[in-house]
């Protein structure tokens, strides 16, 4: 099987964040098929289309960085029910300029991860959602809630959990195959 560059897109900018601990545990975790890059979204200024005519620094490399990768994995915690905004801005700036989308046709999966009991559930089907008007194939199952991530991690950020980490790479083994399906025959 072919080398896929997923580009990984994790929807907190806290230091510490569960999320980026997980998606940091996914790449570990991924089949070797699988190679994994954070892609920054925080230095982005918020999708205005004005902009457009002499686009922002960090718009132009966050979308070379989608544009030159295979496949997407998502990473959201959730707030308020929704995605946070560093996300959806994401998606936006990432959907534009019309017609130029660099989103169009890649292969993705979405997992949410919240100290919560209900595991991001919100956030994870509300980004679906965005990721089905921009043509982003997103793989349906597993679907992926990790709820009670204050107890998954030690306290230097590491995946300890024995079912979590099983869960984990079970999740990106079928990301891996997701990926595989949706190639062109």
């Amino acid at each position: 099987m072919p080398k896929t560059d997923v580009a990984v897109l994790v929807g907190s900018l806290r230091q510490g964040s569960f999320n980026k601990m997980m998606a940091r545990a996914l790449a570990r975790l991924a089949p070797d098929t699988l190679v994994l890059s954070p892609v920054e979204m925080g230095d982005m200024p918020l999708y205005n289309e004005d902009l457009e005519a002499d686009p922002p620094a960090p718009w132009g490399r966050f979308r070379r960085a989608i544009a030159a990768a295979g496949a997407l994995l998502f990473v959201t915690p959730e707030n308020n029910r929704s995605i946070p905004a560093v996300l959806k801005n994401a998606v936006d700036v990432g959907s534009r300029p019309w017609g130029k989308s660099v989103w169009n046709g890649k292969p993705a999966a979405v997992i949410s991860v919240s100290p919560g009991a209900l595991g991001g559930f919100g956030a994870n089907h509300h980004l679906r959602q965005s990721l089905t008007g921009v043509n982003v194939p997103v793989m349906p199952c597993p679907e992926a809630y990790i709820g009670g991530a204050a107890k998954l991690f030690d306290a230097d950020g590491e995946l300890v959990d024995t079912a979590a980490i099983a869960f984990a790479t079970e999740f990106m083994r079928e990301f891996a195959a997701w990926i595989e399906q949706q190639r062109p025959r």
